[in-house]
C-alpha cells in the first residue's frame, strides 16, 4: 500500500499531500523515494510536504476515543459519515462515551470529552481555551447537542452539494471523462520522463 501511495503522489508530481497524522510515515517513503531518484537521475520528481491540520488531523471514535474513528468500526455510532442526516448525527453524539465527571476541559482520563472538544474544533476554529469558557459549568449533556448541531452545521452544505451534483448524472459523467484525460496526461508525461531518466525504451 504504501509504494501504491508513493506512485499516486509522485506520478501526479503532487507537491502538498493533505493526509491524516497516522498516514505521515507512508508520505515519507514518498519523499524517499523522490529524493533518491532526483539524488540518482537528476530532478524528476517533486518532493511532497504533508498538509496535517492542526486539529481534526486524527478523531477518534466516539464510542471508543482510545481507536482511530474509522467507516470500517463495527459499532455504528462510532463513525459520523458525511452523509448523516441530522437526526442520526444528533443521536450518536449524545450517545458519545466519556468519563463520569461533568467539567469540559482537558485531563487525564478525558479521552472522550478531549475528542470532542477537537471535533468541535474542527467544525468551528474554535481553541480549546474558548471551549472551556464557553461551557463551563454546563456538564457534558449541553456540550455533546452542542458539538453535534456543530457538526450537522457543517456537514449540511456539503450534503447539499453532494445531492445536487449526484442528481446530474450527465455532468458527473463529463467530470469522471475529463479527469481521466487529465490524469493520462499528467502521469504520461511523468512516467516518460522517468523512461528517459533509466534509460528505458517508450513504446508509447
Amino acid at each position: 500500500y504504501p509504494v501504491l501511495m508513493a506512485a499516486d503522489i509522485l506520478a501526479y508530481n503532487a507537491d502538498l499531500v493533505p493526509i491524516g497524522a497516522d498516514q505521515k510515515q507512508h508520505l515519507e517513503l514518498a519523499r524517499n523515494i523522490a529524493q533518491r531518484f532526483n539524488q540518482r537521475y537528476g530532478d524528476t520528481f517533486t518532493v511532497p510536504d504533508a498538509y496535517i491540520p492542526k486539529q481534526g488531523a486524527r478523531l477518534m471514535s466516539l464510542q471508543d476515543p482510545c481507536k482511530k474513528m474509522s467507516k470500517s468500526d463495527e459499532n455504528a455510532n462510532g463513525c459520523v459519515y458525511i452523509l448523516d442526516d441530522k437526526d442520526t448525527i444528533m443521536r450518536k453524539f449524545k450517545r458519545a462515551v466519556t468519563d463520569s465527571g461533568s467539567e469540559v476541559c482537558c485531563g487525564e482520563g478525558k479521552e472522550g470529552i478531549v475528542n470532542l472538544m477537537t471535533i468541535y474544533s474542527s467544525v468551528t476554529g474554535k481553541t480549546f481555551e474558548e471551549i472551556e469558557k464557553e461551557f463551563s459549568g454546563q456538564g457534558y449533556g449541553a456540550f455533546k447537542t452542542a458539538v453535534g448541531e456543530a457538526v450537522a452545521d457543517h456537514l449540511a452544505p456539503l450534503q447539499a452539494e453532494y445531492n445536487r451534483l449526484i442528481a446530474d448524472k450527465a455532468y458527473l459523467t463529463a467530470c469522471m471523462s475529463n479527469g481521466a484525460e487529465q490524469a493520462y496526461r499528467l502521469t504520461t508525461r511523468t512516467l516518460r520522463k522517468v523512461y528517459r531518466k533509466v534509460g528505458f525504451i517508450d513504446r508509447k
